[in-house]
């Protein structure tokens, strides 16, 4: 049984929701826990990789959990919920589920290639966070954001498939063949942006280029491209955050699984502009996190390589692919194409670094 106090809480939350509220109640207060005990920030950082796909398996295998938990965080279905909802399986759930799976084992891998489960490493944006405010700031930056609200992400991840279990349907729709093929193709697109930085990396810091690169990693990395400092190549030269536009785009489809289907709701007259975009809420608010994100890391390029990565903002888009040629149009104008050009996709030949 959960503390009294928690147990007042869970009171007014409806029965199906409670097991993952609890559960994020208490990831928050352990990554803070933790934060503090190690002074590394970066606690959610790691169970960013799994965290919304036990939320969504939560509400995919409701028939699958006991009516009472045998263990303490054990998940439960309660015996106050539907039981059509409890005991049947729900294919929209299922595959909800699936594409979140996949979803976890690229993150995952990428995490665990780049070391960054390591216990001691922090994400190195926090080390200059803490550098540009004041201690006491940056801890309560640390309860109520870093700890705080980016738990409260990872449940709000899983809250489309909560949805759709509500929904009840029978059979997939033809918006979800649509959308769980277009959320594949984007995890294969973001496997592969995820392969190419981790390819660029690898070079610039060894000056040899890995022998086993997935497909489509290796660029043909040049000394050139190692002495710029950041990557220009591949999906990179089409948008300066492929990964990124990826994430979001697996998430508003995630979202849009429940939004489309036959059985959602059609938004009336009497609906007001906040429920008819409630359903939006978790992509939304991650792409909101991402944009945010994105300019705090943007800003640290910036200081690193000055005059290069301007010249990368000024030809390739932060995120949409499309509005590369729009900008490379622009400087055509103005008759500074061909200089950033040669700055930032100039070419020479493969070697090591000296």
């Amino acid at each position: 049984m959960p503390p009294a106090a928690l147990q007042h809480v869970l009171m007014g939350i409806p029965p199906s929701l409670q097991w993952p509220v609890k559960i994020c109640i208490y990831t928050t207060a352990a990554c803070y826990a933790l934060s503090i005990a190690t002074g590394n920030v970066s606690q959610v950082d790691r169970i960013w990789t799994f965290m919304p796909t036990i939320y969504t398996a939560y509400f995919a295998l409701l028939p699958l959990w006991p009516t009472v938990s045998p263990l303490p965080l054990y998940p439960f279905t309660p015996a106050e919920m539907d039981s059509s909802v409890a005991n049947n399986w729900n294919p929209r759930a299922l595959v909800m589920f699936c594409l979140t799976f996949l979803w976890m084992c690229r993150l995952s891998y990428n995490t665990w290639r780049r070391g960054l489960f390591n216990l001691h490493d922090e994400d190195y944006r926090w080390a200059v966070l803490r550098k540009q405010i004041p201690p006491w700031l940056f801890q309560v930056t640390n309860l109520t954001f870093i700890a705080g609200i980016q738990n409260v992400i990872l449940f709000f991840l899983g809250i489309p498939t909560y949805i759709a279990v509500w929904q009840e349907p029978t059979v997939l729709s033809v918006s979800d063949y649509l959308l769980a093929t277009l959320a594949v193709a984007v995890l294969a697109v973001e496997f592969t942006a995820d392969n190419q930085q981790y390819s660029f990396q690898t070079f610039k810091h060894s000056g040899e280029i890995s022998k086993n690169d997935w497909p489509f990693a290796n660029q043909g990395w040049t000394v050139t491209d190692a002495k710029r400092g950041f990557l220009t190549k591949g999906l990179w030269a089409w948008s300066r955050h492929p990964n990124f536009l990826c994430e979001q785009m697996f998430w508003i489809i995630i979202t849009f699984f429940p939004i489309l289907a036959p059985e959602s709701p059609a938004v009336t007259n009497s609906d007001t502009a906040w429920t008819a975009l409630l359903p939006l809420t978790p992509a939304l608010v991650l792409c909101t996190l991402f944009f945010s994100s994105t300019l705090f890391t943007e800003g640290i390029s910036l200081s690193k390589y000055p005059e290069g990565y301007k010249a990368y903002q000024q030809r390739v888009a932060m995120f949409v692919p499309f509005l590369t040629p729009v900008w490379g149009q622009l400087l055509q104008v103005q008759g500074n194409k061909e200089k950033i050009d040669i700055m930032l996709f100039g070419q020479d030949w493969p070697q090591k670094i000296e």
